[in-house]
């Protein structure tokens, strides 16, 4: 854990006085301090990236089959930061942290936060641990979406910027789930506008809901036809209104176990998060102008079956890049994982990976 006492000042105007970054490291800092390497997680994970701890052997990193010795992100060779975003719920200051000015959690008066407040926050990280400068930056989803910032926030403290099923900004659609997700949890009779820490409750069928429908939008139809199909639990209908398909059931345990471990406040931030970044807004909604600054070099990975995030949200990343003469490479990937594609131990996404680390200078 990284304490800050120097005030964080974020793009919606509002400031935290001071701050906590929840963080890990996997490998050693070489000696020129060149080899690290920035792992941004996407909504629901933390900086546990890797590995397992003795006392909770089953709590496995949520990128564990890319990070660690001898993995495509080889911690033999590279000094692996994992950092847990501001807002978040596990262990860096979020909504349930206490707030200095009142003495009791944050609640619905923690500000929103965007992107750009996570970079800022993560480039302070970088100064504690004496990183000057990232061999790379890499995340997937709304952690790609951190790896591009950095180039545009810090365009001198980043070489390689890994942009794994991505955009630039969030389509209208992508909006509307995200708000129908949200009003599931601040309708539920237990948000109590945001202050239920006070009331010793949480907005559990809110939270539920919420993640139902998210999981839908991370599996394609195809994922989702090879693992359920119509398979009844009962052999045959019920005709009532418990479980009957296999689906049901797994997006009734998804939401259920959401709901023990993650915070709604911070739902609704990280959600407004993703609905905010668009780096083109500044620009007049040009995404060639807004990366002109970014001097890094990047690999832009999509797959095929992510229709949240599909591959042309991925090209118009490249093609800016390309505009402005950028090293770019592109890897489209035919997998039936969806979304959550990033997540899975595809053969050639990892081959990629490991190619393309195996050959940055350090």
């Amino acid at each position: 854990m990284a304490h800050f006492d120097q005030p964080l000042r974020l793009r919606s105007g509002a400031e935290l006085p001071a701050f906590d970054i929840a963080y890990e490291t996997y490998g050693t800092l070489n000696a020129a301090r060149s080899n690290a390497v920035l792992v941004c997680h996407a909504l629901n994970a933390s900086h546990h990236v890797a590995g397992f701890y003795e006392s909770d052997p089953g709590n496995v990193g949520w990128w564990d089959n890319l990070v660690g010795p001898g993995k495509p992100l080889d911690t033999r060779r590279f000094f692996v930061v994992g950092s847990n975003y501001i807002g978040s719920c596990f262990g860096s200051t979020g909504p349930a942290s206490i707030n200095p000015a009142s003495g009791r959690p944050w609640g619905a008066d923690f500000p929103v936060v965007t992107i750009e407040d996570w970079v800022e926050a993560q480039a302070r990280l970088a100064d504690r641990l004496g990183i000057e400068r990232f061999a790379a930056v890499i995340g997937g989803s709304l952690g790609a979406m951190q790896a591009l910032q950095w180039t545009l926030s810090y365009p001198e403290r980043i070489r390689h910027s890994i942009v794994v099923a991505a955009a630039a900004r969030l389509t209208p659609q992508n909006i509307a789930f995200n708000e129908v997700a949200r009003q599931a949890i601040m309708t539920d009779p237990d948000f109590h506008g945001g202050h239920y820490y006070d009331k010793g409750v949480v907005p559990t069928r809110g939270l539920r809901l919420a993640r139902m429908l998210g999981h839908i939008t991370y599996l394609s139809g195809e994922a989702m036809a090879q693992k359920f199909g119509r398979l009844l639990r009962r052999g045959t209908p019920g005709f009532d209104f418990d479980i009957d398909f296999e689906i049901e059931s797994y997006l009734r345990y998804q939401g259920d176990k959401f709901s023990t471990y993650f915070d709604a406040n911070t739902y609704l931030r990280i959600t407004k998060a993703l609905d905010y970044y668009d780096p083109a807004a500044d620009y007049g909604g040009d995404l060639t102008a807004a990366l002109a600054r970014a001097k890094a070099a990047f690999l832009v990975v999509s797959f095929n079956s992510d229709w949240r995030f599909p591959p042309p949200r991925s090209r118009e990343i490249v093609r800016a890049l390309l505009d402005n003469r950028r090293i770019v490479s592109y890897l489209e990937i035919a997998a039936p994982g969806g979304h959550d594609a990033f997540l899975l131990e595809d053969p050639r996404y990892h081959a990629a990976l490991r190619a393309y680390f195996a050959n940055l200078e350090l």
